[in-house]
């Protein structure tokens, strides 16, 4: 299988070196870490295992890669990313687009560009950080979930899941897309946004905490109950097991806290503010959400905030 990765930081590179490791013909479509990942290639290390991609397939434009089979994005959805200049040079006929990117919004906005027949999305449970160009460490491996836009399981998502299962990461299907969404947002919604709120703290000194593990609890509440009003029903003990998987990380730093601390912008209109929007169309009181939301918004404010 050819594919392209279409945003080469940390989960791109990460999920592109196994999957190359498996036998994937996998191109890198890189900016700012392209001449640094041509001159040493790609180092990528997780619990039990490493991978050196030298030389890797690093390219800096998708004319140089050309049509593929599946095109995997895993760009920020706070890019300024030209979609149509930087995917479709890489489709042919029959290529898939896969997105790995976080909260609401992303798969209707392929679909609306590309087909909604080319579209599937995947939620990725993991802790993974970009170090230095070229360089990513996964911290806990956790798992990937995979659906189709708006279809039940096809048997191209089926030889999708196979290769990744095949690069050894652990997999599921689901049926509703939908669903693993609101799911991913059970743990997204609190822990990256409070992280940032709270003062700019990592996970464990959230969970150390007792009113704010409180908070926690209730922000996860608030996301169940909007996504089961949508006619997503989530695991009964979602919140539970989401904080006692997150006890044993340690100090880590979510996503959204590595790219505040940084000075980039935070993905605040698909993680908190989509959320809420779903929440008052379906008449559901999120008021822990609106307050975060807003609190994200004076702090760590994104483009076309609402």
């Amino acid at each position: 299988m050819r594919i392209a990765i279409v945003g080469s930081g940390a989960l791109g590179c990460y999920y592109g070196a196994r999957l190359t490791q498996a036998g994937a013909d996998v191109s890198f479509l890189m900016r700012s870490d392209l001449a640094a990942v041509r001159a040493k290639g790609l180092s990528v290390k997780w619990p039990k295992g490493e991978a050196h991609l030298h030389p890797a397939k690093a390219f800096g434009s998708p004319e140089e890669i050309g049509p593929v089979d599946l095109v995997i994005v895993a760009l920020k959805t706070t890019a300024e990313a030209d979609y149509e200049h930087l995917v479709r040079p890489l489709l042919g006929p029959a290529t898939g687009i896969l997105t790995l990117q976080n909260g609401l919004g992303a798969d209707a906005a392929f679909a609306q560009l590309f087909g909604e027949e080319r579209v599937m999305g995947a939620l990725c449970f993991i802790c993974v950080n970009r170090l230095a160009p070229g360089i990513v460490e996964c911290f806990r491996t956790g798992s990937i979930a995979f659906g189709e836009f708006q279809r039940p399981i096809s048997a191209r998502i089926r030889e999708i899941e196979a290769l990744f299962r095949s690069a050894g990461i652990h997999t599921e299907l689901g049926d509703d897309l939908a669903q693993l969404r609101w799911r991913k947002l059970v743990w997204n919604v609190p822990f990256n946004g409070l992280s940032i709120a709270a003062g700019g703290i990592t996970t464990d000194k959230i969970l150390a905490d007792p009113d704010l593990e409180r908070e926690v609890r209730a922000l996860m509440d608030e996301i169940v109950r909007t996504a089961a009003a949508l006619g997503h029903t989530l695991p009964a003990d979602i919140i539970e097991v989401n904080v006692e998987r997150t006890r044993p990380m340690g100090p880590y730093k979510p996503s959204s806290l590595i790219d505040y601390l940084a000075g980039r912008e935070v993905e605040v209109e698909s993680i908190w503010g989509e959320p809420l929007r779903a929440a008052k169309a379906a008449g559901v009181a999120t008021p822990r959400l609106a307050a975060l939301y807003q609190k994200l918004q004076n702090t760590a404010p994104s483009r076309g905030s609402a």
